[in-house]
């Protein structure tokens, strides 16, 4: 006989409710909250999210107990109550003993039924057994159960809302996003959506949206690879980024983030960033945004040294139809690596105001961004376009790579020798 945990010492065991536990076959179960949180849904038949206040498990139906104070088996219970009650679980962690939950519909069934047969000293009504009220009772439940709209609500829960199941069409191959991903982040910048209750009631769709990304980083690590070797191949969980915001130093409480984002370089994180957000927001970026302080100061050394390797990068053909002209914005915008909010309006300490690189010695930030229409992330090719922006930013995330580590004369001339083009001579300070 299956074994139920005890809730606390009593000299009966715990009854039955006569109620089914587990949600139909082939459909989501019902999402639990807080009852206290949420808005109260609407009388919509699907699946509901109910709020349970003490989870708890029901015990095994054994049937109605005898008249003469229990059987065999109940005693049987009884004694497995004591001898859990006499052990030394209690001490050690007294608020973890599994919970015995029922009904509260079906618990007062039950009493009522007891009040109207009577124990060995009561009087039943007549013409009334146990076994019939028992069965009338069972009844009962089942009409609960069809005025819930087949919920199996235990006592004290309340349906809080409709979960959102995940959509069947408009899904498309791995390795491609869909148009039900952009619908969904869409949702989450609303900021009525943008919330834990929400969020919940339509986690089927943003479990399919998650896989749907995961397969795409996955598709895309292989090509990647293959045009900068430097990359290593990691899993999807090492380089995307969570979709929960950190909001404990943040003025802006809202949780979830409004889109989804994967980090690639030699160190897995920093170097190469893929943002997919609807919208026309979808983004490549690479580059150092925000570097350290001590690797801030390399930067500036080394262009102070020989900054031609950097001018020739961001001044090539290629890079400049993605990225940009190679030189600050008249109006402030964004163009190529300048432009950013961070970049300083004045020389930083110890740089003349008239050196000749003061507006590469400026930026704060060595980044630059590419944007994509929603139209070209749902196309099938959109992982070779990526391939192909990757190929033209590559020489420029090497440069940053080699430019955060102190380099000797002889090597920033190497360097100029075999990306320079054009002028031979070398500006210094």
């Amino acid at each position: 006989m299956p074994r139920a945990s005890p809730t606390k010492a009593s000299a009966k065991p715990a009854r039955s409710t006569g109620r089914k536990a587990a949600a139909p076959g082939g459909e989501a179960s019902p999402a639990k909250t807080s009852r206290k949180s949420g808005t109260r849904g609407s009388g919509r038949k699907g699946k509901g999210v109910a709020s349970d206040p003490e989870e708890g498990h029901e015990g095994p139906r054994d049937g109605a107990a005898d008249d003469d104070g229990g059987s065999e088996e109940e005693y049987g219970e009884e004694e497995e109550v004591e001898a859990v009650l006499d052990s030394d679980a209690l001490d050690d962690s007294p608020d973890e003993l599994p919970v015995v939950g029922r009904s509260g519909n079906a618990s007062r069934r039950e009493e009522d039924a007891e009040a109207r047969v009577g124990g060995e000293e009561g009087h039943a009504e007549e013409g009334i057994t146990k076994e019939d009220l028992t069965e009338e009772a069972e009844a009962g439940g089942e009409r609960d159960e069809d005025a819930d709209d087949g919920l199996d609500l235990k006592d004290g829960q309340e349906v809080v809302g409709v979960v959102v199941q995940a959509p069947k069409t408009g899904r498309v191959p791995p390795g491609r996003i869909s148009k039900n991903t952009l619908n969904f982040l869409t949702e989450l910048k609303n900021p009525e959506c943008n919330d834990r209750e929400w969020f919940k009631l339509h986690e089927p769709v943003y479990r399919l949206a998650e896989k749907e990304f995961k397969d795409f980083i996955d598709a895309f690590t292989p090509l990647l690879i293959e045009v900068d070797s430097q990359i290593p191949h990691l899993p999807p969980k090492d380089v995307i980024h969570r979709i929960y915001r950190d909001i404990r130093f943040s003025n802006d409480k809202t949780p979830y983030k409004t889109g989804f984002s994967a980090s690639f370089s030699r160190s897995g994180r920093k170097g190469i960033f893929a943002h997919f957000k609807p919208g026309g927001e979808s983004l490549i970026a690479a580059g150092a945004w925000q570097p350290g302080k001590n690797e801030l100061a390399t930067i500036r050394n080394n262009i102070i040294r020989s900054p031609r390797r950097l001018r020739n990068i961001i001044s090539a053909r290629d890079f400049v139809r993605y990225f940009g002209d190679p030189k600050p914005d008249a109006k402030g915008g964004r163009s190529s690596i300048f432009g950013r909010e961070d970049e300083l309006k004045n020389a930083p300490k110890g740089v003349a105001k008239d050196h000749p690189d003061i507006d590469l010695l400026k930026c704060r930030s060595f980044a630059v961004v590419h944007c994509f229409l929603d139209s070209e992330v749902l196309a099938p090719g959109f992982k070779e376009s990526l391939c192909k922006i990757v190929q033209v930013v590559k020489p420029f995330v090497h440069c940053l790579n080699d430019m955060m580590t102190i380099q000797d004369q002889d090597s920033s001339d190497d360097d100029d020798e075999e990306e320079g083009e054009g002028d031979d001579d070398e500006e210094g300070e």
